[in-house]
This record gives C-alpha cells, structure tokens and sequence, in this order.
C-alpha cells in the first residue's frame, strides 16, 4: 500500500510542478495561487518563487519515494523521519489552501493536496521492507 501511495504522490507531484514552472514561464493562472494575490501572470519575483516550490516538491517527492524504497538513496534512513516533515507540511498546506480567499484556488487544490496528504500519510506509517 505504501508503495502505491508513494507513485499516487509522485505522480500528483509532476502536475503540480508543471503548474508551478507553468507559472515560472508565465502562464496566466495566478488566480490559482497565492491566495489569488496575482490574477494573470507572476511578476518576476513570485516567479522565482514558482521555481524553488518547484525544486522543493521535488525534494517532498524523493523523500516519499525513498521511503517507500521505490528509489536508492543514501540517506535513506533520514527519508523516514524527512517523511513525517512532509505530512507536517501538506498538514499545513491544506489548511492554507482551506482558507484561502481565491475560490478558484480551494476548488483546485484542496483535493489535490488533501489526496498528497493522504498518500504521505500512508508512507510515513509504512514499516521498512525486512529484505532491507
């Protein structure tokens, strides 16, 4: 279950990132995040921001592939505890995008990172293999 968790997180993940570096490169969907703030295009700076939330839900995604062990990384036995981190954060991020002012922005996210909560979740309360 965790295993399949993790590739429902990780898929999710590359979505986001596209809409994240969709944002970087200028599409028009502010609306859609940061609380709606920006309607149309980024300016240059939320744009950056854009690439590093992109860079960062890389990183939440190695951690929740690590430690589903679908990748080999040596620092495996940190992905365990980075795990819980990242159903900390997703814990937060459902909570912001529940109160977001930007209907737009709740319609389209709060599904999306509840169901990135709920599969990591489900891998930070995975055991590891005993083949391992």
């Amino acid at each position: 279950m965790k295993r399949i968790a993790a590739i429902v997180f990780a898929v999710i993940t590359l979505g986001v990132v596209a809409f994240q570096i969709a944002l970087a490169v200028g599409a028009p969907w502010g609306a859609y995040a940061m609380g709606g703030a920006f309607p149309g295009q980024y300016p240059p700076e939320l744009r950056a921001g854009a690439v590093i939330q992109a860079i960062l839900l890389v990183g939440f995604a190695a951690v929740v592939l690590a430690h589903a062990e679908l990748i080999q990384v040596r620092w495996l036995s940190k992905a365990r505890w980075l795990s819980w981190v990242v159903v900390a954060l997703f814990a937060i991020f459902l909570v912001l995008n529940l109160i977001t002012p930007s209907a737009g922005e709740r319609a389209l996210w709060v599904p999306v990172i509840f169901l990135m909560l709920g599969c990591s979740l489900i891998v930070a309360l995975g055991k590891p293999s005993k083949t391992g």
